[in-house]
Protein backbone atom coordinates (compact mmCIF):
# COMPACT_ATOMS: atom_id res chain seq x y z
CA UNK A 1 0.00 0.00 0.00
CA UNK A 2 1.80 3.34 -0.75
CA UNK A 3 1.13 5.63 2.02
CA UNK A 4 2.08 9.86 2.06
CA UNK A 5 2.64 10.75 5.80
CA UNK A 6 1.71 14.35 6.66
CA UNK A 7 4.32 15.89 8.64
CA UNK A 8 1.98 17.55 11.19
CA UNK A 9 2.30 16.16 14.69
CA UNK A 10 0.02 13.21 15.54
CA UNK A 11 0.19 11.71 12.15
CA UNK A 12 2.07 8.34 11.70
CA UNK A 13 3.16 5.95 9.23
CA UNK A 14 0.49 3.84 7.68
CA UNK A 15 2.24 0.34 8.73
CA UNK A 16 3.10 0.44 12.56
CA UNK A 17 3.72 -2.68 14.74
CA UNK A 18 0.62 -4.55 15.11
CA UNK A 19 -1.31 -4.15 18.63
CA UNK A 20 -4.07 -5.99 20.00
CA UNK A 21 -7.30 -5.72 19.67
CA UNK A 22 -8.95 -3.04 21.50
CA UNK A 23 -10.70 -5.32 24.20
CA UNK A 24 -7.81 -7.78 24.11
CA UNK A 25 -9.40 -10.42 21.71
CA UNK A 26 -11.33 -10.52 18.71
CA UNK A 27 -14.34 -8.45 18.61
CA UNK A 28 -17.48 -10.55 19.90
CA UNK A 29 -19.72 -11.91 17.16
CA UNK A 30 -22.91 -11.04 16.65
CA UNK A 31 -25.81 -14.18 15.79
CA UNK A 32 -26.20 -14.15 11.77
CA UNK A 33 -29.10 -12.62 10.79
CA UNK A 34 -31.83 -14.58 9.24
CA UNK A 35 -31.98 -14.64 5.48
CA UNK A 36 -35.00 -12.04 4.26
CA UNK A 37 -36.74 -12.54 1.01
CA UNK A 38 -36.93 -9.24 -0.47
CA UNK A 39 -36.49 -7.64 -4.34
CA UNK A 40 -35.18 -4.54 -2.77
CA UNK A 41 -31.97 -6.11 -1.13
CA UNK A 42 -29.96 -9.03 -1.95
CA UNK A 43 -28.87 -11.61 0.82
CA UNK A 44 -24.89 -10.83 2.37
CA UNK A 45 -22.40 -13.31 0.90
CA UNK A 46 -18.61 -13.13 0.65
CA UNK A 47 -19.10 -15.66 -2.55
CA UNK A 48 -18.83 -14.09 -5.44
CA UNK A 49 -20.67 -16.66 -7.47
CA UNK A 50 -23.88 -15.60 -5.37
CA UNK A 51 -23.98 -12.45 -7.36
CA UNK A 52 -24.56 -12.94 -10.97
CA UNK A 53 -23.44 -10.10 -13.36
CA UNK A 54 -26.14 -8.08 -13.08
CA UNK A 55 -28.73 -7.29 -16.76
CA UNK A 56 -29.70 -4.31 -15.73
CA UNK A 57 -33.33 -5.07 -15.07
CA UNK A 58 -32.87 -6.21 -11.51
CA UNK A 59 -34.59 -4.06 -8.88
CA UNK A 60 -31.11 -3.08 -6.75
CA UNK A 61 -29.95 -2.32 -10.80
CA UNK A 62 -32.18 -0.94 -12.49
CA UNK A 63 -30.95 3.02 -12.05
CA UNK A 64 -27.17 2.44 -13.05
CA UNK A 65 -25.84 2.87 -15.80
CA UNK A 66 -23.83 -0.38 -15.73
CA UNK A 67 -21.42 0.77 -19.16
CA UNK A 68 -19.80 3.75 -17.31
CA UNK A 69 -18.82 1.35 -14.41
CA UNK A 70 -15.70 0.57 -16.39
CA UNK A 71 -16.19 -2.95 -16.14
CA UNK A 72 -15.54 -2.91 -12.47
CA UNK A 73 -18.62 -5.86 -12.80
CA UNK A 74 -16.15 -8.10 -14.13
CA UNK A 75 -12.95 -7.05 -12.55
CA UNK A 76 -10.14 -8.57 -11.42
CA UNK A 77 -7.30 -7.85 -8.93
CA UNK A 78 -4.92 -5.25 -10.21
CA UNK A 79 -2.45 -4.74 -7.13
CA UNK A 80 -3.45 -1.02 -7.80
CA UNK A 81 -3.83 1.40 -4.79
CA UNK A 82 -4.47 5.02 -4.05
CA UNK A 83 -2.40 6.98 -2.24
CA UNK A 84 -2.88 7.67 1.46
CA UNK A 85 -2.04 10.18 4.13
CA UNK A 86 -3.42 9.37 6.64
CA UNK A 87 -3.79 11.70 10.55
CA UNK A 88 -4.08 9.34 13.81
CA UNK A 89 -3.90 10.58 16.37
CA UNK A 90 -1.94 9.04 19.70
CA UNK A 91 -3.31 5.59 20.33
CA UNK A 92 -5.13 4.75 17.33
CA UNK A 93 -3.51 2.40 14.81
CA UNK A 94 -3.48 1.28 11.35
CA UNK A 95 -2.07 -2.02 10.44
CA UNK A 96 -2.14 -4.60 7.34
CA UNK A 97 -4.60 -7.56 8.30
CA UNK A 98 -5.26 -10.68 6.12
CA UNK A 99 -9.33 -11.06 4.62
CA UNK A 100 -9.66 -13.70 6.90
CA UNK A 101 -9.06 -11.92 9.63
CA UNK A 102 -11.59 -9.07 8.56
CA UNK A 103 -14.21 -10.89 8.36
CA UNK A 104 -13.86 -13.02 11.29
CA UNK A 105 -14.25 -9.01 12.68
CA UNK A 106 -17.92 -9.21 12.07
CA UNK A 107 -20.05 -6.89 10.45
CA UNK A 108 -22.31 -7.26 7.17
CA UNK A 109 -21.43 -9.14 4.27
CA UNK A 110 -21.43 -7.38 0.95
CA UNK A 111 -24.82 -6.78 -0.25
CA UNK A 112 -23.78 -6.61 -4.54
CA UNK A 113 -21.65 -7.85 -6.89
CA UNK A 114 -19.85 -4.94 -7.22
CA UNK A 115 -19.14 -4.51 -2.87
CA UNK A 116 -18.08 -8.92 -2.91
CA UNK A 117 -15.33 -8.12 -5.60
CA UNK A 118 -14.09 -5.17 -3.96
CA UNK A 119 -13.21 -6.95 -0.55
CA UNK A 120 -12.50 -10.57 -3.23
CA UNK A 121 -9.73 -8.33 -5.13
CA UNK A 122 -8.24 -6.15 -2.08
CA UNK A 123 -5.64 -8.84 -1.25
CA UNK A 124 -6.38 -8.19 2.68
CA UNK A 125 -7.41 -5.58 4.48
CA UNK A 126 -6.45 -2.12 6.27
CA UNK A 127 -7.56 -1.82 9.83
CA UNK A 128 -7.78 1.09 11.49
CA UNK A 129 -8.26 0.23 15.55
CA UNK A 130 -9.69 3.26 17.94
CA UNK A 131 -9.02 1.51 21.39
CA UNK A 132 -12.00 1.12 24.31
CA UNK A 133 -12.72 2.96 26.71
CA UNK A 134 -10.54 6.17 24.77
CA UNK A 135 -11.43 9.68 23.98
CA UNK A 136 -9.95 10.31 20.93
CA UNK A 137 -10.16 14.25 20.63
CA UNK A 138 -8.70 15.26 17.29
CA UNK A 139 -10.33 13.50 14.05
CA UNK A 140 -8.73 10.03 12.55
CA UNK A 141 -8.39 11.50 9.14
CA UNK A 142 -7.88 9.06 6.12
CA UNK A 143 -7.49 10.84 2.81
CA UNK A 144 -7.05 8.37 -0.66
CA UNK A 145 -6.11 10.44 -3.80
CA UNK A 146 -6.65 8.46 -6.99
CA UNK A 147 -3.83 9.13 -9.87
CA UNK A 148 -5.67 8.40 -12.88
CA UNK A 149 -9.40 7.61 -13.89
CA UNK A 150 -7.26 4.49 -15.81
CA UNK A 151 -6.28 3.06 -11.98
CA UNK A 152 -8.29 0.21 -10.99
CA UNK A 153 -8.49 -0.21 -7.53
CA UNK A 154 -10.22 -2.50 -4.45
CA UNK A 155 -10.05 -1.94 -1.38
CA UNK A 156 -11.01 -2.93 1.84
CA UNK A 157 -10.87 -1.27 4.90
CA UNK A 158 -12.01 -1.88 8.77
CA UNK A 159 -12.57 0.47 11.19
CA UNK A 160 -12.91 -0.85 15.31
CA UNK A 161 -13.66 1.32 17.27
CA UNK A 162 -13.92 -0.36 21.07
CA UNK A 163 -16.87 -0.29 23.80
CA UNK A 164 -17.21 2.87 25.33
CA UNK A 165 -14.76 4.81 22.99
CA UNK A 166 -15.55 8.38 21.35
CA UNK A 167 -14.19 8.97 18.07
CA UNK A 168 -14.67 11.35 14.82
CA UNK A 169 -13.21 9.33 11.77
CA UNK A 170 -13.27 11.35 8.22
CA UNK A 171 -12.90 9.15 4.93
CA UNK A 172 -12.17 11.74 2.15
CA UNK A 173 -11.70 10.49 -1.31
CA UNK A 174 -9.61 13.01 -3.76
CA UNK A 175 -8.02 12.84 -7.29
CA UNK A 176 -9.12 10.41 -9.94
CA UNK A 177 -9.94 6.42 -10.61
CA UNK A 178 -11.51 3.30 -10.90
CA UNK A 179 -12.53 2.75 -7.47
CA UNK A 180 -14.36 -0.13 -5.75
CA UNK A 181 -14.29 -0.58 -1.78
CA UNK A 182 -16.02 -2.30 0.84
CA UNK A 183 -15.94 -0.41 4.64
CA UNK A 184 -16.79 -1.88 7.67
CA UNK A 185 -16.83 0.58 10.67
CA UNK A 186 -17.53 -1.81 13.70
CA UNK A 187 -18.55 0.39 16.85
CA UNK A 188 -18.22 -1.62 20.53
CA UNK A 189 -21.31 -0.85 22.97
CA UNK A 190 -21.58 2.15 24.50
CA UNK A 191 -19.11 3.79 21.96
CA UNK A 192 -19.86 7.27 20.39
CA UNK A 193 -18.68 7.58 16.70
CA UNK A 194 -18.93 10.78 14.35
CA UNK A 195 -18.08 9.32 10.55
CA UNK A 196 -17.57 11.33 8.04
CA UNK A 197 -17.44 10.37 3.93
CA UNK A 198 -16.59 12.53 1.71
CA UNK A 199 -16.28 11.88 -2.60
CA UNK A 200 -14.87 14.87 -3.57
CA UNK A 201 -13.32 13.45 -6.92
CA UNK A 202 -12.48 14.92 -9.64
CA UNK A 203 -14.80 15.26 -13.11
CA UNK A 204 -13.39 12.03 -14.30
CA UNK A 205 -13.76 9.12 -11.16
CA UNK A 206 -15.98 6.14 -10.69
CA UNK A 207 -16.62 5.41 -7.19
CA UNK A 208 -18.42 2.28 -6.17
CA UNK A 209 -19.13 0.10 -3.17
CA UNK A 210 -20.38 -0.33 -0.21
CA UNK A 211 -20.05 1.10 3.72
CA UNK A 212 -21.43 -1.28 6.54
CA UNK A 213 -21.79 0.13 10.20
CA UNK A 214 -22.83 -2.05 13.12
CA UNK A 215 -24.16 -0.22 16.23
CA UNK A 216 -23.21 -2.08 19.50
CA UNK A 217 -25.43 -1.64 22.84
CA UNK A 218 -26.21 1.90 23.63
CA UNK A 219 -24.15 3.20 21.27
CA UNK A 220 -24.75 6.31 19.24
CA UNK A 221 -23.42 6.99 15.52
CA UNK A 222 -23.68 10.34 13.50
CA UNK A 223 -22.46 9.35 10.01
CA UNK A 224 -22.62 12.13 7.10
CA UNK A 225 -21.85 11.73 3.53
CA UNK A 226 -20.96 14.41 1.11
CA UNK A 227 -21.16 13.43 -2.29
CA UNK A 228 -19.61 16.06 -4.67
CA UNK A 229 -17.59 14.90 -7.36
CA UNK A 230 -16.87 11.96 -9.78
CA UNK A 231 -18.08 10.91 -13.02
CA UNK A 232 -20.57 8.09 -11.67
CA UNK A 233 -20.46 7.39 -7.88
CA UNK A 234 -22.71 4.86 -6.50
CA UNK A 235 -22.67 3.89 -2.99
CA UNK A 236 -24.76 1.20 -0.54
CA UNK A 237 -24.58 1.98 2.87
CA UNK A 238 -25.89 -0.44 5.11
CA UNK A 239 -26.50 -0.20 9.50
CA UNK A 240 -27.28 -3.18 11.66
CA UNK A 241 -27.65 -2.92 15.19
CA UNK A 242 -25.60 -5.59 17.50
CA UNK A 243 -27.75 -4.94 20.90
CA UNK A 244 -30.49 -2.89 22.44
CA UNK A 245 -30.43 0.63 22.71
CA UNK A 246 -28.00 1.79 19.55
CA UNK A 247 -29.17 5.24 17.57
CA UNK A 248 -28.28 6.21 14.53
CA UNK A 249 -27.90 9.86 12.90
CA UNK A 250 -27.20 9.63 9.01
CA UNK A 251 -27.20 12.73 6.82
CA UNK A 252 -26.05 13.48 3.18
CA UNK A 253 -25.59 16.09 0.90
CA UNK A 254 -25.00 15.29 -3.02
CA UNK A 255 -24.70 18.08 -6.04
CA UNK A 256 -24.69 16.81 -9.24
CA UNK A 257 -23.74 18.42 -12.50
CA UNK A 258 -24.29 18.12 -16.05
CA UNK A 259 -23.79 14.74 -16.62
CA UNK A 260 -22.91 13.32 -13.42
CA UNK A 261 -24.64 9.54 -12.14
CA UNK A 262 -24.97 10.07 -7.97
CA UNK A 263 -25.88 7.28 -6.30
CA UNK A 264 -26.98 6.60 -2.69
CA UNK A 265 -28.66 3.33 -1.65
CA UNK A 266 -29.32 2.99 1.86
CA UNK A 267 -29.93 -0.33 4.19
CA UNK A 268 -31.41 0.04 7.70
CA UNK A 269 -31.89 -3.07 9.26
CA UNK A 270 -33.66 -2.65 13.26
CA UNK A 271 -33.34 -6.36 14.40
CA UNK A 272 -33.03 -5.73 18.24
CA UNK A 273 -35.37 -3.41 20.80
CA UNK A 274 -35.37 -0.14 21.24
CA UNK A 275 -32.89 1.21 18.67
CA UNK A 276 -33.56 4.24 17.00
CA UNK A 277 -32.57 5.84 13.63
CA UNK A 278 -32.68 9.07 11.65
CA UNK A 279 -31.97 9.73 8.11
CA UNK A 280 -31.87 13.07 6.54
CA UNK A 281 -30.10 13.68 3.09
CA UNK A 282 -30.75 16.40 0.40
CA UNK A 283 -29.75 16.78 -3.10
CA UNK A 284 -29.52 19.66 -5.63
CA UNK A 285 -29.19 19.32 -9.62
CA UNK A 286 -28.12 21.52 -12.29
CA UNK A 287 -27.17 20.90 -15.83
CA UNK A 288 -28.14 18.12 -18.63
CA UNK A 289 -28.12 14.66 -17.71
CA UNK A 290 -27.64 15.04 -14.23
CA UNK A 291 -28.88 12.22 -12.32
CA UNK A 292 -29.30 11.10 -8.82
CA UNK A 293 -30.68 8.43 -6.92
CA UNK A 294 -31.23 7.50 -3.41
CA UNK A 295 -33.04 4.22 -2.17
CA UNK A 296 -33.74 4.43 1.39
CA UNK A 297 -34.60 1.10 3.02
CA UNK A 298 -35.63 0.51 6.63
CA UNK A 299 -36.40 -2.81 7.59
CA UNK A 300 -38.17 -3.88 10.76
CA UNK A 301 -37.78 -7.72 12.23
CA UNK A 302 -40.51 -9.31 14.18
CA UNK A 303 -37.56 -9.09 16.98
CA UNK A 304 -37.34 -5.09 16.82
CA UNK A 305 -40.37 -4.32 19.04
CA UNK A 306 -40.02 -0.27 20.46
CA UNK A 307 -37.69 1.08 17.62
CA UNK A 308 -38.29 4.46 16.21
CA UNK A 309 -37.10 5.54 12.75
CA UNK A 310 -37.71 8.11 10.50
CA UNK A 311 -36.21 8.49 6.61
CA UNK A 312 -36.65 11.39 4.41
CA UNK A 313 -34.81 12.46 1.03
CA UNK A 314 -34.96 15.79 0.04
CA UNK A 315 -33.72 17.03 -3.93
CA UNK A 316 -33.96 20.87 -5.40
CA UNK A 317 -33.59 21.02 -9.01
CA UNK A 318 -32.44 24.14 -10.25
CA UNK A 319 -32.41 23.89 -14.47
CA UNK A 320 -34.39 21.68 -16.88
CA UNK A 321 -33.26 18.47 -18.28
CA UNK A 322 -32.15 17.06 -14.41
CA UNK A 323 -33.32 13.66 -12.83
CA UNK A 324 -33.66 12.74 -9.07
CA UNK A 325 -35.23 9.30 -8.59
CA UNK A 326 -35.74 9.27 -4.62
CA UNK A 327 -37.83 5.73 -3.44
CA UNK A 328 -37.90 5.57 0.30
CA UNK A 329 -39.07 1.90 1.46
CA UNK A 330 -40.25 0.55 4.67
CA UNK A 331 -40.89 -3.09 5.68
CA UNK A 332 -42.25 -3.81 8.92
CA UNK A 333 -42.41 -6.84 10.55
CA UNK A 334 -43.84 -6.43 13.93
CA UNK A 335 -46.82 -3.76 14.74
CA UNK A 336 -45.00 -3.10 18.50
CA UNK A 337 -42.61 0.03 17.66
CA UNK A 338 -42.36 3.47 18.66
CA UNK A 339 -42.49 5.13 15.39
CA UNK A 340 -41.54 4.50 11.54
CA UNK A 341 -42.22 6.93 8.88
CA UNK A 342 -40.58 7.96 5.52
CA UNK A 343 -40.64 10.52 3.14
CA UNK A 344 -39.28 12.33 -0.38
CA UNK A 345 -39.57 15.24 -2.13
CA UNK A 346 -38.18 16.49 -5.32
CA UNK A 347 -39.02 20.08 -6.17
CA UNK A 348 -37.94 23.48 -7.66
CA UNK A 349 -37.49 26.34 -6.02
CA UNK A 350 -39.89 27.87 -3.04
CA UNK A 351 -41.42 30.83 -4.90
CA UNK A 352 -42.57 31.77 -0.94
CA UNK A 353 -39.31 32.04 -0.01
CA UNK A 354 -37.49 33.76 -2.87
CA UNK A 355 -40.54 36.27 -2.83
CA UNK A 356 -39.80 37.08 1.25
CA UNK A 357 -36.12 37.54 0.22
CA UNK A 358 -37.06 39.57 -2.86
CA UNK A 359 -38.90 41.84 -0.68
CA UNK A 360 -36.38 42.45 1.81
CA UNK A 361 -33.99 44.09 -1.09
CA UNK A 362 -32.05 40.91 -1.60
CA UNK A 363 -31.61 40.63 -5.76
CA UNK A 364 -33.30 37.66 -7.36
CA UNK A 365 -29.36 35.77 -8.24
CA UNK A 366 -28.43 36.23 -4.61
CA UNK A 367 -31.43 35.28 -3.23
CA UNK A 368 -31.38 32.06 -5.06
CA UNK A 369 -27.98 31.42 -3.89
CA UNK A 370 -29.17 31.98 -0.27
CA UNK A 371 -32.17 29.42 -0.46
CA UNK A 372 -29.25 26.75 -1.92
CA UNK A 373 -27.02 27.74 0.55
CA UNK A 374 -29.34 27.35 3.35
CA UNK A 375 -30.99 23.50 2.28
CA UNK A 376 -26.95 22.31 2.52
CA UNK A 377 -25.94 24.28 5.55
CA UNK A 378 -28.29 22.33 7.91
CA UNK A 379 -26.64 19.16 7.01
CA UNK A 380 -23.01 20.01 6.35
CA UNK A 381 -22.70 21.82 9.93
CA UNK A 382 -23.13 18.42 11.47
CA UNK A 383 -20.01 17.14 10.79
CA UNK A 384 -18.51 18.77 13.72
CA UNK A 385 -15.12 19.42 12.12
CA UNK A 386 -14.91 23.36 11.16
CA UNK A 387 -12.17 23.17 8.56
CA UNK A 388 -14.44 20.13 6.50
CA UNK A 389 -17.49 22.24 6.87
CA UNK A 390 -15.76 25.35 5.40
CA UNK A 391 -14.02 23.47 2.45
CA UNK A 392 -17.40 21.50 1.88
CA UNK A 393 -19.19 25.42 1.98
CA UNK A 394 -16.69 26.39 -0.18
CA UNK A 395 -17.36 23.73 -2.70
CA UNK A 396 -21.26 24.03 -2.55
CA UNK A 397 -20.79 27.91 -3.07
CA UNK A 398 -18.55 26.90 -6.19
CA UNK A 399 -21.05 24.74 -7.75
CA UNK A 400 -23.56 27.00 -7.37
CA UNK A 401 -21.89 30.16 -9.44
CA UNK A 402 -21.90 28.20 -12.56
CA UNK A 403 -26.02 28.44 -12.14
CA UNK A 404 -26.77 31.51 -10.31
CA UNK A 405 -24.06 33.93 -10.89
CA UNK A 406 -21.10 34.71 -9.30
CA UNK A 407 -20.45 33.18 -5.68
CA UNK A 408 -21.63 34.52 -2.57
CA UNK A 409 -18.88 34.37 0.52
CA UNK A 410 -19.28 31.34 2.57
CA UNK A 411 -21.21 31.42 5.76
CA UNK A 412 -19.50 31.45 8.87
CA UNK A 413 -19.49 27.96 10.54
CA UNK A 414 -19.87 27.57 14.00
CA UNK A 415 -16.75 25.52 15.76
Amino acid sequence: MSVDTASTEGTTAAEPATRPSTDGAAAPRVPSLPKIASHLHATPSWDVADFPVPKGREEIWRFTPLKRLRGLLEAEATGDRLQWQTTLPESVTLTRISGEQARALGGRAPMDRLAVLAAANADGAVRVDIPAETEVTTPVILTLTGTGAETVVHEHLVITVGHHATATIVLEHRGSATYDAYVSVLVGDGATVNLVELQLWDDDAVHTGQTSVRVGRDASVTAVTATLGGDLVRLTQTTDYAGVGGELHQYGVYFADAGQHLEHRLLVDHATPKSVSRVDYRGALQGEGAHTVWIGDVLIRKTAEGIDTYETDRNLVLTDGCRADAVPNLEIETGEIGGAGHSATTGRFDDEQLFYLQSRGIPEAEARRLVVFGFFTEIITKIGVPDIEQRLLAAVTEELSATVGAPAPAAPVQA
